[in-house]
């Protein structure tokens, strides 16, 4: 018998796939939404990268409302994402639209996925950004869809939102996560100012299992210092 039950959107990417683990050692079921499978889930539902957002959230909500029969999540968690520079001279069109179906569409959908299947306080966690509560000139399509995610947030949050009753949704805001690939990109960085996922894996299942949860609607800013990781809301 599961612990609880968890879809992770973005389960094959870093971060994702350190949730799915802690998750899965857990003892709770887990689902993972990606463009890839992970070996490691119970479900894997794979997105067709071409397909419009209205076609993703179909076959996604109706994957998961299968799979289910009836059951319900306790959780919905969307760390899917990616990163892009430019400025208004470079790239802005192109790097904005893959910021957008990145960030913005994955947590639309899981949004989706919650008002469907989450159960009464449950939890829905989206992934915005700290530097997204300032300008982004060196990076406006990441900014701008960071932003949206915020604001979608803080509107999921609020009353007559959809969402089950007394459900829980927070946004958490990272600086620099420590991945193997920031860290084959910046070999010269102080790692000690980077949030390692474990710490944040486990911050997402206590929120999960009910523990010290922030106020709906919370951004959540994940700030690393000298190897110590604090969770302060915006």
């Amino acid at each position: 018998m599961a612990a609880g039950r968890v879809i992770v959107y973005g389960g094959r990417g870093a971060l994702g796939a350190k949730c799915v683990s802690y998750f899965k050692g857990k003892n709770w079921w887990v689902g993972s939404i990606d463009l890839n499978e992970n070996p490691e889930a119970d479900l894997n539902i794979v997105v067709e990268r071409n397909d419009e957002v209205a076609q993703q959230e179909n076959n996604v909500v109706q994957s998961v409302s299968s799979a289910l029969n009836g059951s319900k999540l306790d959780a919905v968690i969307c760390v899917a994402g990616g990163w892009a520079g430019g400025n208004a001279k470079k790239d802005l069109i192109k790097n904005s639209d893959l910021m957008w179906r990145q960030s913005v569409w994955s947590s639309l959908i899981s949004s989706s996925i919650a008002a469907s299947h989450l159960k009464e306080g449950g939890l829905l966690t989206l992934t915005g950004a700290k530097a997204a509560l300032e300008p982004t000139p060196g990076m406006i399509g990441y900014g701008m869809a960071k932003a949206a995610v915020h604001h979608l947030t803080k509107s999921l949050g609020a009353e007559k939102s959809g969402l089950p009753k007394n459900s829980v949704v927070v946004a958490i805001l990272p600086v620099t996560l420590d991945t193997p690939m920031n860290r084959k990109w910046m070999p010269e960085a102080d790692f000690s100012t980077w949030t390692p996922l474990e710490e944040l894996a486990e911050k997402l299942f206590q929120w999960s299992s009910g523990e010290n949860r922030p106020s709906s609607g919370s951004l959540v800013q994940v700030l690393t210092e000298n190897s110590t990781t604090e969770f302060i809301p915006v």
